[in-house]
């Protein structure tokens, strides 16, 4: 059994461009979604308590936003143009005290594909992380988490063909992040 984790999780690296030691295994995107920015904006609390996303993010994302302001967070949004698609520029309107941007690859409803790495860019520029939702897109186009300027990025299985209830959350190396769930070593003490 453990050697069939260990080739999926090579698979999954291949998949979007990653190490298997980024790759943690989920139950699925919402959990991906949840434990990437419920994680990352605890381990960057001490920079500031602002989360932002696109506007039309999927559920989940909006989800994982809910809990964080149930415990003090604040959300910011980056609006959409009549494209469907977010402007990189927008970024700079993001308060100071934001510490992760999550944007997702490919819209959920209209599929549309969003300036991901541009918007990355800017985002770095001014000391955020990104998150990428990345569901809708793995293996639709070629997916490289590192091309795209992500922290960490989520995929699920039942969307290109694997099996439901199996998803991803790659953790770029040096990324910070703290896990939801504690008391246990699974996926390396990330899970």
């Amino acid at each position: 059994a453990r050697a069939a984790i260990e080739r999926a999780r090579e698979q999954v690296a291949a998949l979007v461009g990653a190490r298997p030691d980024e790759v943690v295994f989920t139950s699925g995107g919402t959990e991906g979604d949840h434990a990437g920015l419920v994680g990352a904006a605890w381990a960057l609390e001490g920079r500031g308590r602002t989360v932002a996303c696109s506007a039309i993010e999927h559920h989940a994302v909006h989800g994982a936003l809910e809990v964080l302001r149930r415990v003090g967070f604040r959300a910011a949004h980056l609006p959409c143009g009549p494209d469907g698609r977010v402007r990189p520029a927008d970024v700079d309107a993001l308060p100071p005290d934001t510490t992760v941007l999550s944007l997702m690859l490919a819209n959920n409803e209209t599929g549309v594909l969003q300036p991901v790495a541009e918007t990355a860019a800017r985002a770095r520029a001014r000391g955020m992380r990104v998150h990428c939702d990345a569901v809708q897109a793995a293996g639709k186009v070629p997916v490289d988490v590192a091309a795209l300027g992500a922290d960490w990025l989520v995929i699920s299985g039942h969307k290109f063909g694997g099996p439901k209830g199996a998803g991803a959350l790659v953790v770029r190396r040096g990324a910070p992040f703290e896990p939801l769930f504690r008391g246990s070593g699974h996926e390396r003490g990330r899970r």
